[in-house]
């Protein structure tokens, strides 16, 4: 099986392509990975070190809004799994162009490469957040979309655009949401690697406003093998959530941190809240669940392993704080 993954320098889709290359989905035999990456801020080479010489590994310095080389690369790929985006909801707020050009824009160029050249599967990576905000229960794959952010509107773009591949030219493309991710080679704007770094520094932490904002957390290591399953069982045009079934409010989540970096209540610095602010996010997965999906990463122990992990890639990390991010959240 020959795969192109795109956005596959940074934090999610190089976890994917490392698992790959490393045997984890026992079903994808004989393969050979095409990573492709625009190499923007978050896009980072060393988080594909670990397999950077595997004979199975093709890397190419490239953008999915450039036509030409899509139709170049994609000839002979079996499956395209789209993780490129700009995924910062700060940025998005702060100057939303880059992310229309590469969400919306970039998706539907790769979407009609995808037709144009005939690749056989495709599945796209999108987010919770296209939902908005829930108060009480959860969403389905059924409910509507009404994102608050601008970077949440530019993912409902992009999604509505592979629908609308699948239902009107045939294409074989699935889409998954999911739950907010953690895990090692994230970049440091998220608030897990933030708040972490910042500790490990002896600095404080932003938390925005009451810090009573809930998310769902999920291992970055089961929403890749969510994403793998959807690749093998998912429909055409259908939409699959991938959960992590572990709730917190920002707060709850950030005196776990203190606790794991050894500091204080006393390192934590209110900050003004984030315009349009979504207060929970909760994601019905049993859709996924039903197809063989579970997540098998316990949270207290993923946490304990992802802050040991930057505890000890300070090499990793470090040139990417410098000068210190500014407050974030999602």
């Amino acid at each position: 099986m020959r795969l192109l993954v795109t956005g596959a320098a940074g934090f999610i889709g190089s976890h994917y392509v490392r698992n790959l290359l490393a045997g984890a989905y026992p079903s994808a035999r004989d393969i050979r990975v095409t990573a492709l990456d625009k190499l923007t801020y978050a896009g980072n080479p060393e988080n594909l070190a670990p397999v950077r010489d595997h004979p199975a590994l093709t890397f190419v310095h490239g953008d999915i809004c450039d036509g030409p080389l899509l139709a170049e690369l994609l000839p002979g790929h079996d499956v395209v799994v789209n993780f490129a985006a700009e995924t910062h909801v700060d940025r998005s707020i702060s100057g939303t162009n880059e992310f229309v050009r590469t969400n919306v824009l970039g998706t539907q160029t790769l979407l009609e490469a995808v037709r144009r050249t005939a690749v056989p599967r495709m599945v796209q990576v999108s987010t919770d957040e296209v939902y908005g905000s829930i108060d009480d229960g959860a969403w389905t794959e059924d409910s509507p979309l009404l994102p608050n952010s601008p970077y949440a509107a530019t993912k409902s773009g992009a999604d509505l655009l592979v629908r609308s591949y699948a239902r009107t030219y045939g294409l074989d493309a699935s889409i998954t949401r999911c739950s907010n991710n953690y895990g090692p080679y994230q970049y440091p704007e998220k608030l897990i690697p933030l708040f972490v770094t910042n500790l490990l520094r002896g600095r404080t932490v932003p938390l925005y406003g009451d810090g009573r904002n809930i998310r769902d957390w999920l291992h970055v290591d089961d929403h890749c093998h969510g994403i793998h399953l959807v690749l093998e069982k998912g429909r055409p045009g259908e939409v699959y959530h991938i959960g992590g079934g572990e709730e917190l409010t920002n707060l709850h989540l950030t005196k776990l941190l203190l606790d794991a970096c050894g500091a204080g209540p006393d390192r934590i610095r209110r900050v003004a809240d984030r315009p349009g602010h979504d207060r929970r996010y909760a994601l019905d997965d049993s859709k996924l669940r039903a197809l063989g999906y579970a997540p098998q990463v316990p949270f207290r122990t993923g946490l304990t392993r992802t802050v040991a992990w930057y505890r000890d890639n300070p090499g990793w990390w470090q040139p990417l704080r410098e000068p210190a991010t500014g407050p974030t959240q999602d």
